[in-house]
């Protein structure tokens, strides 16, 4: 989690007063007392923003903002004024600053400021990653998001899968996006060259089968809700698969396979061919701190196609969303998500769907649970120091740790 601060200011007591008020809201802080020391830690990667007074001896404020933008023209400055330098204030925003707040500053409007800006910054590097890893060519890391140990799962087993040489089965609940994970298998298997072709399987007939096994050739066929495939046409599938049909089958289903007679299951050849390899996709409900990931990322998405600023996401957001069960899955949350960038919806969080709700306690748990999720990602498995950022007792924090099934080796 992108929490950094560089804070430039040549006054020890205000560098250290600005640094305590970001440690009491969970930022991490690097202090600097002037350019030549808060160079060496701007960098094109540097996960965080900067937090500079304006006046210095020497190298000042529109220095570093020089320098920075220099660096990376997406780096976040906020630059921190006096009374009578409002004016320059105003010209820096001109030439690349993030913002700019009048000194002394309320730790509340500091605070609103910084988190806007590592908001904005967080995007930036996300948006970053994912373009570095199209050029690499993994379509698993490129496609399939979430930092929990399911995602990454799920990321391993799709690879597993595209190698494999076998049919593959795609299951999940209805919106965790089965047609995109087939897809990813296809991306990364020897048959990504070839085309990818996708079917309803309910209602298509044994001669649709086989046009769409010819026009698959080379690469490969999915068939969504496989088990609605009637009996001539599964027939028509397993004759085309045993006599060298040019196409892998992917296929994908909600509902949990059986071999019988359709149509209360697969042909019994069918069924055990997709046996061998299946790719359960888990539950956003099982994976709660992947919710804000994903969110970002479909809320960026969402600005970038309808041509807009991303909104700014907010601690209370991100608490209603993990406090949400989404039954919908991923599929629901990019509904909320579009609404939100695209500034609709309802009466609590902007953008956001209404709909039945678990009680306060549950609600509460998983919030309680997404932090502590988020602060052993953010100290790799460091348990004491996550206990440390969440300011509970050890006990109390390894008593958590086991109310919710989490173990801090997990995360390292």
């Amino acid at each position: 989690m992108i929490r950094k601060v560089l804070v430039v200011d040549d006054d020890a007591a205000v560098r250290e007063a600005l640094a305590q008020t970001l440690e009491l809201a969970d930022l991490s802080p690097v202090e600097a007392g002037s350019f030549v020391v808060a160079r060496d830690h701007i960098a094109a990667d540097f996960p965080g923003v900067i937090l500079s007074d304006i006046r210095m001896p020497g190298r000042d404020g529109f220095h570093l903002l020089d320098h920075a933008t220099g660096v990376d023209p997406d780096l976040p400055v906020i630059l921190l004024t006096g009374e009578g330098d409002i004016p320059m204030a105003v010209s820096a925003m001109s030439k690349g600053a993030f913002g700019f707040l009048e000194k002394p500053c309320a730790p509340a409007t500091l605070i609103a400021e910084v988190e806007r800006a590592l908001n904005t910054r967080r995007l930036v590097l996300e948006n970053r990653r994912l373009k570095a890893q199209l050029h690499a060519g993994d379509a698993a890391a490129r496609l399939i998001f979430g930092h929990s140990a399911q995602a990454e799962t799920l990321r391993d087993r799709a690879r597993l899968a595209a190698q494999a040489g076998t049919d593959v089965l795609v299951t999940g609940e209805p919106g965790t996006g089965i047609s995109k994970v087939a897809e990813v298998v296809h991306l990364l298997s020897p048959q990504a060259k070839g085309p990818f072709v996708k079917r309803a399987a309910a209602g298509l007939s044994a001669g649709a089968v086989a046009t769409a096994l010819d026009e698959a050739g080379g690469g490969s066929l999915f068939l969504d809700e496989v088990v609605q495939l009637g009996a001539d046409a599964q027939l028509a599938l397993l004759d085309g698969l045993e006599n060298g049909a040019p196409a892998r089958l992917l296929a994908g289903s909600t509902a949990r396979l059986r071999p019988a007679p359709p149509p209360e299951g697969l042909n019994p050849d069918l069924h055990y061919r997709l046996e061998v390899m299946q790719v359960r996709i888990p539950a956003l409900h099982d994976r709660p701190e992947d919710i804000p990931v994903l969110f970002r990322h479909y809320v960026a998405q969402a600005s970038e196609q309808a041509g807009l600023t991303p909104p700014e996401i907010t601690a209370e957001v991100i608490a209603e969303l993990m406090a949400r069960d989404w039954p919908g899955n991923a599929r629901a949350l990019m509904s909320a998500a579009m609404r939100f960038a695209l500034g609709l919806g309802g009466t609590m969080a902007p953008g956001l769907v209404e709909g039945d709700q678990p009680g306060l306690a549950e609600q509460m748990a998983r919030v309680e649970r997404s932090l502590l999720v988020a602060a052993l990602q953010r100290e790799k498995g460091r348990a004491g120091r996550a206990a440390q950022a969440l300011r509970l007792p050890r006990k109390t924090f390894y008593d958590k740790l086991a109310r919710y099934g989490l173990r801090a080796e997990d995360f390292r």
